[in-house]
């Protein structure tokens, strides 16, 4: 814990007021980041606040860390320093909702779901299913960089991020984008806050092109195969058809297995027709006997009238068919949550199978994911440490190894895996990142993980957004 001048908590309560300013303890130990605590928590209601903190934190070369409901904000290296936890929870509202023009602007506090919620009135949405989704807020999702399984069909977040307000390193509220789509001018320098953890600014205000809801019908499908190269040769197969699902990921036998045991501990989401939006939320039902937890599993969802779902789920009878599935199965409303809920909650259902589960991000293009898949399974299999992944059709994998409760030499032989992991994204034309550890781990990994090509153009935006470097400080480069 660092210990800055004993005026800071009286500066930032003559900012915010005593009820936004604490120091206590308990309070602090709430926002801890692998094992650092914060000496100030700060909870500004407004970016003017916001920027008021960031101005007293730069004058006084205090390290700030910007966070929301905090569910991903051990994703990343440890912070060198941690003086104030910047709490944005209080930035809450929409600020602007405009249902004809397909756009939304909202404060980096709001949750996903609450907007979700305003935008399921007009029969619209933000496709930004992440995990820990009832509890995430906008800005966390953005800053954390993690995707959603409709990413195949609706992108990522930087297709869909039109603008936003933000408070540099200076203390200056700056704007980026625009509110409208025919409105967005100039550098996208907005984008560059997708995935920063923190690093660059203080997100303060997003705006969003919507999409409207998937409200004709919708379908899920799995099919099982004994061997990874089959169920790939069913996703190229897919691919190349006319066919567009709005999801399509391949699970493999160690996730499928978890799938099957494990109940996520958040509750369900409603978004298709069909389901219940006013239904008391509850825990997603149990994965059904359509579903083979030793194979490996290709799940796609589509949706559309009538006629369009007899024809996928004809097409996709005979594509796997032709694939040599063991096994096919189309789900209803009823039972396509209990999968498509844990293909969102991936990431918490293996931290929660596995507190010492060592997550790993790659991406790689889908047309390298055969031999990847092989190198992964071997590198894994060779160090006799449990693994579970995720492959988004899209080209990304999470990575997951599943050892026992870890000890030194557990978190050594981690390092070494993590070292070979990364030189077989590197090799396969494509790159990898350790997102979710324990913090010995993480301390390890950093030393022995390659040198970015990049690193020279990020420290130099670093310095651009940030000049005093007080924005959550090798987070991302060391």
């Amino acid at each position: 814990m660092t210990t800055p001048s004993a005026n800071l908590l009286p500066a930032i309560e003559a900012v915010l007021g005593a009820s936004r300013a604490h120091s206590d303890p308990a309070t602090c130990a709430f926002y801890a980041l692998d094992k650092l605590i914060p000496s100030v928590v700060a909870k500004p209601a407004s970016p003017e606040e916001a920027a008021e903190i960031v101005r007293f934190a730069s004058l006084e070369k205090l390290a700030l860390i910007p966070c929301g409901a905090r569910t991903k904000l051990r994703i990343g290296m440890p912070p060198s320093r941690y003086d104030i936890a910047l709490d944005l929870t209080a930035l809450n509202k929409i600020v602007h909702y405009d249902p004809g023009d397909l756009t939304l602007s909202a404060e980096a506090g709001a949750p996903i779901a609450k907007l979700n919620a305003t935008l399921s009135e007009h029969h619209q949405f933000l496709p930004l299913l992440v995990p820990w989704y009832s509890l995430s807020t906008v800005g966390g999702i953005l800053a954390s960089g993690i995707d959603s399984p409709l990413r195949q069909f609706y992108g990522t977040a930087r297709d869909f991020l039109i603008g936003a307000e933000f408070v540099n390193g200076s203390g200056a509220i700056t704007k980026s984008g625009g509110r409208v789509v025919k409105n967005v001018t100039g550098y996208d320098l907005h984008k560059l806050l997708i995935g920063s953890l923190g690093t660059l600014a203080v997100i303060t205000r997003l705006n969003f092109r919507t999409f409207p809801s998937p409200i004709a019908g919708s379908r899920g499908f799995v099919a099982s195969f004994p061997t990874a190269e089959a169920a790939l040769a069913l996703r190229r197969a897919i691919a190349q058809s006319s066919l567009t699902p709005l999801t399509f990921d391949i699970v493999n036998p160690g996730l499928a297995q978890i799938f099957a045991r494990e109940t996520p501990a958040l509750p369900e989401i409603a978004l298709f027709a069909g389901e219940n939006r006013h239904a008391t939320a509850s825990s997603l039902p149990p994965i059904g006997d359509w579903f083979r937890p030793q194979e490996w599993q290709l799940c796609a969802a589509f949706a559309g009238a009538p006629e369009v779902l007899k024809r996928y789920t004809r097409d996709l009878t005979h594509l796997a068919k032709e694939s040599r599935a063991t096994s096919t199965a189309f789900l209803d409303d009823a039972s396509r949550p209990s999968l498509w809920g844990r293909l969102r909650e991936t990431l918490s259902v293996l931290l929660d199978f596995s507190p010492a589960a060592a997550i790993f991000k790659l991406s790689i293009l889908p047309s390298n994911h055969a031999a990847l898949f092989r190198n992964l399974q071997q590198i894994a299999d060779c160090a006799g440490f449990p693994h579970a992944f995720l492959a988004r059709a899209a080209g990304t994998i999470y990575f997951a190894l599943l050892p026992a409760p870890a000890n030194d030499e557990t978190t050594s032989g981690l390092a070494q895996v993590a070292s070979q992991i990364f030189q077989s994204a590197l090799a396969e034309g494509g790159d990898a990142s350790l997102i979710f550890a324990r913090p010995a781990l993480k301390a390890l990994v950093n030393s022995v993980s390659p040198v970015r090509p990049d690193a020279a153009l990020m420290r130099r935006l670093k310095y651009a957004f940030d000049p005093q470097n007080i924005f959550a400080p090798g987070r991302l480069l060391a």
